[in-house]
C-alpha cells in the first residue's frame, strides 16, 4: 500500500483577521510547519507576507521561515509560490535561488481562471482578476522546473488544467517529481473567507473526483484531493482520496468555515482518517520516493 502524503498548506492569502491561527511571520511559518510535521504532513507549502517581492528578495524572505525547519528536518519537501509580475522571471525568477537553498518542489499552476468575490445579489465582481498562465509561461516554467531540478506541485484550478498537464505528461515534458493536487470548491469564497456562492472549478463530491479520476486514466502522476473553501477533511473527500490510492492536501490557505481551527489540527483530521482507513502515513523521505522528487 502506498502511504498517504499529507501536504499543509500553511497560510495562502488566508488573513490573521478571518483566522488567527494563519502564520504569516517567517517565526511563525517555521513553528506551524515543524508542528504539522509532527503531527503527520508530509509536504509544507507557504506564502510569504509581501506576494508582490521578486527574485532574490522573494527568496530570501522565504529562507527566513524554511531555513529553521530544514535545519532541524533536512528532508523535509517545501515549496512556496509565484511572485507578482506579469512576466515569466518576475513570477518565476526566485525559484532558482530557493533551489540552491534545499526547495524541492515549486508552484506549477497550468492554466487561467476568474476569481472574485461576490456582491449581496450573489453574483461575481464585487472584487475580481484573471488568474492567468498562460500556454507560453507554462512552457517557460515547464522548463524552469527541469533545469532546478524541482519538482511541479501542480494546482488543478478547472479540468482545462488538468488537461494541459496530462499533454505536458503524454509529451515526455512535464518534469519530474509532479504531484497533482486537485481543487475542490467547497460552501466558502476563498478570498474573503464569507459564505457565497462559487463560480469556478468542480464541488467537493464524489462524481466530481470521478471526473477528474476518469480524465487521469492512464496517468502515471500522483494525486492529492483538497478543499478550497471548506474542508477535505469533513466534506468526506478526505475519506475517499485515501481509500482510492490518492493523497490529500489540508491547511489554513484552503480552510474556509465558521471554526478557527489550527494547521496542525487540519493534518491531525486527516491523519485519523487514514488511521480508520488502515493507511500508513509517508514520512518525508517516502513521499520523495513516491514523487520521484529528482533530489
Amino acid at each position: 500500500m502506498v502511504p498517504l502524503i499529507i501536504e499543509a498548506a500553511l497560510n495562502g492569502g488566508t488573513s490573521k483577521a478571518r483566522q488567527p491561527n494563519t502564520p504569516k511571520t517567517p517565526a511563525e511559518i517555521a513553528a506551524d510547519a515543524l508542528a504539522c510535521l509532527d503531527a503527520g504532513a508530509t509536504v509544507i507549502h507557504s506564502h510569504i507576507e509581501h506576494f508582490g517581492s521578486q527574485g532574490d528578495a522573494a527568496a530570501r524572505e522565504y529562507v527566513k521561515g524554511f531555513a529553521p525547519i530544514l535545519a532541524e528536518r533536512p528532508d523535509t519537501i517545501l515549496y512556496g509560490t509565484v511572485a507578482g509580475g506579469r512576466t515569466p522571471q518576475e513570477r518565476f525568477g526566485h525559484y532558482a535561488a530557493l533551489a540552491e537553498a534545499g526547495m524541492r518542489m515549486g508552484a506549477f499552476d497550468p492554466g487561467s481562471v476568474n476569481l472574485a468575490t461576490h456582491g449581496e445579489d450573489g453574483l461575481p465582481g464585487a472584487t475580481s482578476f484573471v488568474y492567468q498562465t498562460s500556454f507560453k509561461d507554462i512552457a517557460h516554467l515547464a522548463d524552469l522546473l527541469a533545469e532546478t531540478r524541482l519538482g511541479p506541485a501542480i494546482a488543478i484550478y478547472e479540468p482545462g488544467w488538468l488537461r494541459a498537464t496530462l499533454a505536458y505528461e503524454k509529451a515526455g515534458r512535464l518534469p519530474a517529481g509532479a504531484f497533482v493536487k486537485f481543487y475542490f470548491t467547497g460552501d466558502y469564497n476563498f478570498l474573503d473567507g464569507r459564505k457565497s456562492p462559487v463560480t469556478f472549478g468542480l464541488p467537493a463530491t464524489e462524481k466530481a473526483m470521478d471526473a477528474y479520476l476518469e480524465m487521469m486514466e492512464g496517468s502515471a502522476l500522483p494525486w492529492a484531493a483538497s478543499v478550497i473553501g471548506g474542508c477535505v477533511a469533513r466534506s468526506g473527500l478526505a475519506r475517499l482520496a485515501i481509500e482510492r490510492g490518492g493523497h490529500v492536501r489540508v491547511g489554513l490557505e484552503d480552510y474556509g468555515g465558521e471554526d478557527q481551527p489550527t494547521n496542525p489540527q487540519l493534518v491531525a483530521e486527516v491523519v485519523a482518517i487514514a488511521k480508520a482507513c488502515g493507511r500508513p502515513i509517508a514520512t518525508s523521505a517516502e513521499a520523495a520516493r513516491v514523487l520521484r522528487l529528482p533530489r
